[in-house]
C-alpha cells in the first residue's frame, strides 16, 4: 500500500482522473471531514461551510463556544460510520501520532489539504516557496516586489495567514505561498505556476522519519507542474543533487 511519502504516480493519475469527471471541483457539495481546529482547519471550514456537507473534528479541541463551529463537530466514535468524500488535514496532524490513525491510513486516498481546496476553487498564478530555510524572508521580499508593482498580491501559507482566509480574489490576483513539508506531504492536487526549492538540510525527521522522506515531501511540489509552469532548484545543493 502506498503512504503518502511513497505514493505512486498511478495515485496522482487517479487523481486527475477524478478531477476531470467532476468537474475540476472535487470538494463541491461533499460530504468533507475536516481534521484540526488551528488556523488553516478553521480557514477551510470558513470557506467550503456554505459548498459542501462539513463535518469538524480535533484531538482535543472539543470545548468550543463559537455555535457554528460547535453545530458541525463529530465525535470520533461517529466517524467511522460516515462515508466521506475527501478528508482536509491540517499541517499540524501527524498521522503517525494522532487519534485517527488507523482511520487516516486506510483512507490516505481521501486526504488533501487546505492547498488542494484552493486549487479547485481558483486558478490564479501562485509563487510557491518552500526549502529547510529562509522560506519566509524570500516570500516577503517576493510579495513586497509585487506590491511595488502595482500587482494585486497575497501572502499566504506557513507564514501564517491561510489561504483559504483570503478575501475579495480576482482573476489576476498572484499568490505568494510559503510552503512546508508538513503541508507538502499530504497536498495532492495543488500545482503551482511557479516554485522554488531554496535549499535543504536535515530537518522534521521526528515528523519524516527520515532524511529521504523529509526531501520527498519538498518535491511533491514539483510532481503536478505542467508545460509552462517553472521550478527552480539550487543546483549546487548537495541534498538536491
Amino acid at each position: 500500500m502506498d503512504y503518502f511519502n511513497n505514493l505512486s504516480h498511478d495515485w496522482f493519475g487517479y487523481a486527475e482522473i477524478k478531477i476531470k469527471e467532476i468537474g475540476l471541483n472535487i470538494f463541491l457539495n461533499k460530504k468533507i471531514l475536516i481534521y484540526g481546529l488551528g488556523k488553516s482547519g478553521l480557514s477551510a471550514f470558513d470557506f467550503l461551510k456554505n459548498k459542501a456537507h462539513v463535518y469538524l473534528y480535533d484531538d482535543f479541541k472539543t470545548k468550543i463556544k463559537n455555535l457554528d463551529i460547535r453545530s458541525n463537530l463529530i465525535t470520533q466514535k461517529k466517524i467511522s460510520n460516515i462515508d466521506f468524500d475527501q478528508i482536509i488535514l491540517s499541517p499540524g496532524i501527524d498521522w503517525n501520532k494522532c487519534r485517527l490513525s488507523k482511520f487516516l491510513k486506510k483512507n490516505y486516498y481521501k486526504i488533501f489539504t487546505d492547498l488542494d481546496v484552493f486549487y479547485s476553487f481558483f486558478k490564479n498564478d501562485c509563487i510557491t516557496i518552500t526549502g529547510t530555510n529562509g522560506k519566509s524572508t524570500t516570500c516577503q521580499l517576493m510579495y513586497k516586489v509585487l506590491l511595488n508593482q502595482k500587482i494585486d498580491a497575497r501572502l499566504v501559507g506557513n507564514i501564517g495567514n491561510p489561504i483559504l482566509s483570503s478575501k475579495n480574489i480576482k482573476k489576476k490576483t498572484i499568490f505568494v505561498v510559503e510552503a512546508s513539508s508538513y503541508q507538502l506531504e499530504y497536498k495532492k492536487i495543488f500545482r503551482s505556476k511557479y516554485t522554488a526549492i531554496l535549499n535543504l538540510s536535515h530537518d522534521h525527521i521526528e515528523r519524516h522519519k527520515t532524511l529521504n522522506k523529509y526531501i520527498q515531501s519538498k518535491f511533491k511540489l514539483l510532481q503536478n507542474q505542467i508545460k509552462g509552469q517553472i521550478a527552480i532548484v539550487k543546483k549546487d545543493d548537495l541534498l538536491i543533487k
